[in-house]
């Protein structure tokens, strides 16, 4: 790709994230707050110490991890981080149209970007939907493994659908978007929490909702770009 073609896929990307992060701001970041007053709810308070507790040294509490003040701030880095997110999503469809040889266009940029949404957030949110704050969960390496496992799978499950049509391919590609299921996602030891599950479920429609118009953006905004600059992106 250009550096013309390349900048115009990018900004794409940028603008889908700068959507994605008013959606967010709107409709996710209220159900995460509300989640963590339930996170921390059963924590001990931070005033003054009981009178039964040895005074701690200063020097031995752990220091505490920056995180950006709820409110603006918060909403700031979590709308930048979108689109930084956006940008490297709308590189990585132009390059999967160059590499398979499928033009990516604004007629098709949508349909490319449902299929993203399908293999990177629904059929991973099937063993692991979107979880709030202070919900269990597995171990975070085996959670990502299993979460990368089915991307991959999924995606190379939908390539065989869309351009195979040989029975035997598309008796593979159900085999591969099945497999994962199959072997089960990492399940946490406990699944108590305090959120309430009407929060939970409210979360994970929210999100995959979001997912969906997220990823046609993506599809969209890098169909018109190529189309505008790189009349499509195909191998040769």
């Amino acid at each position: 790709m250009t550096g013309r073609v390349l900048l115009a896929v990018l900004l794409g990307g940028i603008a889908a994230g700068l959507i994605m992060g008013v959606i967010q701001h709107v409709r996710l970041t209220p159900l995460i707050l509300a989640a963590e007053t339930y996170e921390f709810a059963g924590g001990h308070s931070h005033g003054a110490a009981s009178a039964t507790e040895a005074p701690a040294d200063a020097s031995d509490a752990p220091a505490e991890e920056w995180a950006p003040a709820d409110g603006i701030e918060r909403s700031f880095y979590t709308t930048v981080s979108t689109m930084l997110t956006g940008a490297g999503l709308a590189i990585a469809l132009a390059g999967l149209s160059f590499v398979a040889g499928i033009p990516l266009t604004a007629r098709n940029g949508a349909i490319w970007g449902l299929c993203g949404f399908l293999a990177a957030s629904l059929a991973p949110a099937a063993g692991l939907p979107p979880e709030l704050p202070g919900m269990p969960a597995a171990e975070l390496g085996t959670r990502q493994s299993w979460w990368l496992f089915t991307i991959v799978a999924t995606g190379l499950g939908l390539y065989l659908i869309a351009c195979r049509r040989a029975p035997w391919s598309l008796a593979i590609a159900v085999l591969l978007i099945a497999l994962p299921h199959a072997v089960g996602a990492p399940l946490p030891t406990s699944r108590e929490t305090a959120v309430p599950a009407g929060l939970a479920a409210q979360f994970t429609a929210n999100s995959l909702a979001a997912g969906a118009i997220f990823w046609s953006l993506i599809g969209l905004f890098t169909g018109l770009a190529l189309d505008r600059h790189g009349k499509g992106v195909t191998a040769t």
